[in-house]
């Protein structure tokens, strides 16, 4: 079990967790390659907040998001990862994250994207 960790502030919340909540989150929130014990963990999602603001723009956040998911799958403690997105306003966007554990639960997750 980990410390559960608060996908909005990026603090410990105090609780603890045995899915993949910390997991998801820290492969989207840290930068591709940006840390130094796994270079594979990460994803590319920082890079669109210096992109336009485009509708293909909700294509590369979904792929990017799916391909830092990818390793859950490799590692088989995901059996399935499914990404969509949702127009929050300009130059925002919101992952929605469908997780299906090995274990037979389903987790949702939702992560903000900022773009330029």
């Amino acid at each position: 079990m980990d410390s559960l960790l608060d996908p909005i502030t990026g603090d410990y919340v105090g609780g603890s967790t045995d899915t993949l909540a910390n997991a998801v989150y820290l492969r989207l929130m840290t930068p591709l390659s940006g840390w130094w014990a796994d270079p594979t963990l990460g994803s590319r999602l920082h890079e669109l907040s210096r992109s336009k603001d485009s509708n293909r723009i909700d294509l590369l956040a979904c792929q990017y998001a799916e391909q830092a998911l990818q390793p859950l799958l490799q590692d088989g403690r995901a059996s399935r990862v499914q990404v969509s997105s949702q127009r929050q306003g300009p130059g925002r966007l919101l992952l929605n994250i469908e997780v299906a554990e090995t274990g037979g639960h389903i987790r949702h997750f939702q992560h903000q994207v900022r773009i330029a």
